[in-house]
């Protein structure tokens, strides 16, 4: 009795095998003939900041490189949270991405998120920008010390703009209060671009956000930025003096690249990598970040996850020693 009932999971083991070897043979096939669909590239933050503009012109650089297109969803919300979870969850084929930035290394240690980068294939980074501090072009301060002044003579009243909570602007104006002994009154937005109206709306007081995302505001002599928080004087703001140059040490920004959901065939994630990087090397799409201020930063998916682990690392000191928190 036992032989048999032996023999009968042997006989239910073997059938199975045929099956399940059909399985992955599909899924090999289909993995090999990827793309056959257009890919969602999803962009966790509303239209009009640098990440949504990277994005688009990433996408149309692809055109070239691919034989179906690539679509942009926007998802905002929860400094990124909500569209990241949306690729976390996806099917694991190639065909739903997600615009990655500096946040999925910071918003697991505040408590905001409950995924981590590793959640996530890295294919390529594209950009790497700094933060800036910049106003509307008639406020009354037109140097960051006259404007740090204000900050510590009303204390907790100077509003700075960010792309919400834990996000890499929100951590930059944490930042620059720690380093000078200034206290704001931090308002968060569903991203750079929301904070950047309100700033020209007259409803808050200043933008914690990358030169990019106020260079169009900026030449038209809406706004003026004051300082911006880099190594060296960034192009198209040759004007404006790093805080370095006003003996304020801080250099904090931010990085942009595309990610898959873990578990992407191997097969998927080689084609990934490869169309990247021909579109990163595609001179529009040179062009436009040029354009925008978006500075170009190219690195493989190898280099890629060592900036993040390295960023993840540091993010979690820097926010135990700010005590920011959820």
């Amino acid at each position: 009795m036992i032989r048999f009932a032996l023999n009968l999971r042997r006989l239910a083991v073997l059938a199975m095998l045929p099956a399940a070897a059909l399985v992955a043979g599909q899924a090999a096939a289909q993995a090999r003939d990827f793309p056959t669909k257009p890919i969602e590239l999803v962009v966790p933050f509303q239209p009009g900041g640098g990440t949504d503009a990277l994005a688009r012109a990433f996408a149309d650089a692809t055109r070239k490189h691919m034989p179906q297109s690539m679509v942009i969803v926007n998802k905002p919300g929860a400094s990124g949270a909500i569209g990241w979870q949306d690729v976390i969850n996806a099917k694991p084929d190639g065909y739903r991405l997600a615009v990655v930035t500096v946040e999925l290394t910071t918003l697991p240690h505040m408590g905001l998120a409950k995924f981590t980068y590793d959640d996530l294939t890295p294919i390529a980074r594209l950009n790497a920008d700094q933060a800036a501090i910049t106003v509307r072009a008639d406020a009354p301060w037109n140097t960051i010390e006259e404007f740090l002044a204000a900050a510590k003579k009303e204390s907790g009243k100077v509003s700075v703009g960010n792309a919400g909570n834990g996000s890499i602007w929100h951590l930059a104006a944490a930042a620059l209060e720690d380093k000078t002994g200034t206290k704001f009154n931090h308002t968060p937005f569903q991203g750079a671009g929301p904070a950047v109206l309100a700033l020209l709306g007259g409803h808050i007081d200043a933008v914690a956000v990358s030169p990019a995302e106020v260079t169009t505001y900026v030449q038209a002599g809406k706004l003026k930025t004051l300082a911006v928080m880099a190594e060296q004087r960034v192009a198209g703001f040759d004007k404006v003096p790093t805080l370095k140059e006003r003996n304020i040490d801080l250099v904090i920004g931010t990085w942009r690249g595309i990610a898959a959901p873990k578990n992407t065939p191997p097969e998927v994630v080689a084609y990934l990598k490869n169309m990247s990087k021909k579109a990163a090397d595609e001179p529009a799409f040179r062009e436009v970040l040029q354009k925008q201020n978006l500075g170009f930063s190219y690195a493989d998916d190898v280099a890629f996850k060592a900036n993040m682990a390295k960023d993840s690392a540091y993010f979690k000191t820097l926010m135990g020693k700010l005590d920011i928190k959820n």
